[in-house]
Order: structure tokens, then sequence, then C-alpha cells
């Protein structure tokens, strides 16, 4: 198993930007697809992107709401997954959980069996 812990989200003006972290720990991580996910309040959970694992090549896939604007990039000597958010919009708000799952690639989150607590992110009109 792993351990995920979250950083990063806060209160920005729409337009604006964050980046968010999620840092691995407890098993090997390349074997790992890694996953962001989203949730508003009242809403069911979001798939956001993800990034395949070692034998996946490490490929990137994004949700059409968010291409172009959130950028997924993975630094496997720090076992790290980030999230760079630009021009966001206050429909992006909610809280964001990293994943990680026993997978080459999956955009499913059912298939995620490792979570973390997530961190909020608040978009402002």
């Amino acid at each position: 198993q792993v351990q995920l812990v979250e950083s990063g989200g806060g209160l920005v003006q729409a337009g604006g930007s964050l980046r968010l972290s999620c840092t691995a720990s407890g098993s090997t991580y390349s074997n790992y697809a890694m996953g962001w996910f989203r949730q508003a309040p009242g809403k069911e959970r979001e798939f956001v992107g993800a990034v395949g694992n070692i034998w996946y090549g490490y490929s990137i896939h994004y949700a059409d709401s968010v291409k172009g604007r959130f950028t997924i990039s993975r630094d496997n000597a720090k076992n790290t997954v980030s999230l760079q958010m630009n021009s966001l919009k206050p429909e992006d708000t909610g809280v964001y959980c990293c994943a990680a799952a026993r997978a080459p690639y999956s955009d499913n989150p059912t298939l995620y069996d490792n979570w973390g607590q997530g961190t909020q992110v608040t978009v402002s009109s």
C-alpha cells in the first residue's frame, strides 16, 4: 500500500492559478497509476486527470473540462505528482484528492484503492 498526502489548496480568484502536490510513500511508486479527482458539495466525485505507471509509459490524460488549463507532472525521484491549475473557474471549486491504482492507467475512481485526505480549492468570481 501507499500513503498519499496532498498540499497546495487555497482560495484564488477566477483566472488565477494554483499548484497542488501529492507525495507518496510506503510502496513501489512507479508501479502505480496516479490520478487526481475532485468533488464539490452534493456532487459526485469527478475525474480530473491521471498519469499511468511505468509500464504505461507515464502517459497522461485529462478530463475534457480541464484540457488546456491543467497540467499533471510526475517526479519519480521524489515520489510526487503535481497538478498545475491555470485559468481557474468558479466551477473548479471542490475538494481535490490524489489517488493511486495498482493498474497501468485508469480514469475510473473505483479502480483506485489508495486515497489522500484531500485539499480544498475555492475559486471566487
